[in-house]
């Protein structure tokens, strides 16, 4: 049942309106405004009124889109024709299309990070930036389960890293884990107690579904990675960070985002190094998409291809290598190769081990 509102409310009932009842594809007249004030506030309004409160809408910067036609009525008093403007398929502009609002959406129905229940808050926020419309196309995805439990100071974590950063002071925190229970719990020492991290954050920065926070743990000179969500009780210090420029393998340069997340492509930290690998040529596209444009092909036959990288990390180059074995195989530099070829052995036996076991 509809609730009657005061006069003065009625700029900001019709705002409500178009907000919920209108869009490019759902446009309203100024009869339709009138008979949803009705319905839902109790409230009647006639149309000059009505075009009186949209005119001030637009005059506070609402962009409000319509439709104008001129027709010719004959004057009652005069008898003569004369023309008429109408105005009528009011809608309201959103600041996000339906696709971009999708986009945001799907992002958070994929995300790894967020909590089921905060991603269903925010998806509802999400979707009243819209008209009822879309929000009745997107009912579907509140079927989407958790696939584990998340930690629910994820965005709390976030905006105290993101002041953290703006303000260059270092941050400390517990890390979190799984067990065999499937339960998150925080790192601990050798005696029991919960371990703390004191780090010097640069960046936020998200890779493979992951955030992770670029840093410093301030026990040691070489640059970290941490995942965000595994962030547990953060605190911000007032000591400032370490320069970032101060690191082992920075080359005293600051960070630069892109070249560090080239660099690191699967977030192993490590000395940086020049690298080469032998891949079928079906996995081109697969180097470009996570190496970017920055590679040199060479030695190229009808099955394979050389791929050079001039900068990657250590681990970066032992992983990539793993995950796509056997089809990618390291050329150079030795000593990976050599690493490889070692991990491979290992893994082969442990494999002997467990086949004797069973």
């Amino acid at each position: 049942m509809s609730v009657q509102q005061p006069k003065k409310m009625l700029i900001l009932d019709i705002l409500d309106i178009l907000k919920r009842y209108s869009d490019q594809n759902h446009r309203l007249s100024q009869k339709d405004i009138a008979e949803l004030l009705e319905q839902d506030y109790g409230m009647t309004a006639d149309r000059k009124s009505i075009r009186r409160n949209l005119l001030d809408l637009m005059d506070c910067g609402y962009e409000i889109e319509y439709r104008e036609t001129v027709r010719k009525v004959t004057n009652g008093k005069t008898g003569r024709t004369e023309e008429s403007t109408t105005w009528t398929d009011f809608y309201l502009v959103r600041d996000f299309t339906d696709g971009e609002l999708r986009l945001l959406i799907d992002s958070l129905l994929f995300s790894r990070n967020v909590p089921l229940a905060q991603g269903r808050e925010l998806m509802c926020k999400l979707e009243r930036l819209s008209s009822k419309y879309f929000q009745s196309r997107v009912r579907h995805i509140r079927s989407v389960q958790d696939p584990a439990p998340r930690n629910k100071q994820l965005f709390y974590t976030i905006e105290v890293l993101d002041e953290a950063i703006s303000r260059g002071r270092q941050v400390e925190f517990s890390y979190l884990e799984y067990g065999t229970d499937k339960l998150q719990h925080k790192r601990c020492r050798s005696d029991g107690s919960p371990r703390l991290y004191r780090i010097n954050p640069y960046q936020m920065a998200a890779r493979e579904g992951w955030y992770y926070l670029i840093c410093n743990n301030d026990r040691y000179e070489t640059v970290a990675n941490y995942r965000i969500d595994r962030i547990a009780d953060i605190r911000m210090l007032d000591t400032p960070v370490k320069p970032f420029e101060t690191l082992e393998g920075t080359r005293h340069n600051g960070l630069n985002l892109a070249r560090y997340m080239a660099e690191n492509v699967f977030m192993y930290a490590g000395e940086n190094i020049a690298a080469t690998f032998r891949i079928p040529r079906g996995m081109i596209s697969d180097v470009i998409d996570l190496f970017g444009l920055d590679v040199v092909f060479s030695n190229e036959t009808e099955t394979h291809v050389d791929v050079r990288i001039r900068q990657i990390s250590e681990g970066s180059v032992l992983q990539f290598a793993k995950r796509y074995a056997p089809d990618v195989i390291i050329l150079s530099p030795q000593r990976l190769v050599d690493q490889l070829r070692e991990d491979l052995r290992t893994a082969e036996e442990l494999y002997k081990a467990a086949e004797e076991e069973a």
